[in-house]
């Protein structure tokens, strides 16, 4: 299980195997079953997670109590309620397993202590971090400029292995459309 970890940072930074036992030394690992939650709305968020196999959903529930997805999390993803986590405040959303999932967890102690002994790591995160910005900023862009065909077809483009791992009612809520929209979408 380590050496998915290990392959997932090497691919942004090199680490010699004194340097990889350090951060190794600073996760945990855990297993969960489907529909477990690592992340319960209103409840501390404990950690970040680097997702080993599985998958996962993070929803946030709105007002009236309809779910929306925020996105999902396979293997070799991060995932958290990030704001949550890092202000170290109650979760907005829930994160469930979709399928039986395994997980290094980082709390944000050892976050900021692996931060500081390896800037390797430190350079890790921020490049990590941007990313995931950049990813989120695009997300925004195709709900707010592509229509609902062009956003489903973006999605199976980037992860078609995606819609083998899931229902056709959670790529819709994942996409902001209904299941009948969807479905009109794939015939």
């Amino acid at each position: 299980m380590s050496i998915n970890l290990r392959e997932h940072i090497e691919k942004i930074v090199l680490l010699t195997d004194d340097e990889f036992a350090l951060v190794l030394s600073h996760f945990t690992s855990k297993k969960y079953k489907k529909h477990q939650f690592l992340i319960q709305e209103g409840e501390p968020v404990l950690y970040s997670y680097f997702v080993v196999s599985g998958l996962l959903k993070l929803v946030h529930t709105d007002a009236s109590g309809k779910e929306h997805i925020v996105s999902f999390a396979m293997e070799d993803w991060w995932e958290s309620d990030f704001q949550a986590f890092h202000n170290q405040s109650k979760a907005t959303m829930s994160l469930e397993c979709l399928e039986d999932t395994e997980v290094f967890c980082l709390t944000l102690e050892d976050y900021k202590s692996l931060c500081s002994q390896l800037q390797k790591m430190e350079y890790f995160f921020l490049e990590k971090a941007n990313r995931g910005h950049i990813g989120s900023q695009q997300r925004i862009l195709s709900l707010i400029t592509s229509n609902a065909k062009e956003r489903y077809e973006q999605l199976l483009e980037r992860y078609p292995s995606l819609f083998q791992r899931v229902p056709k009612s959670m790529i819709a809520s994942y996409l902001g459309v209904s299941r009948e929209t969807l479905s009109r979408l794939t015939n």
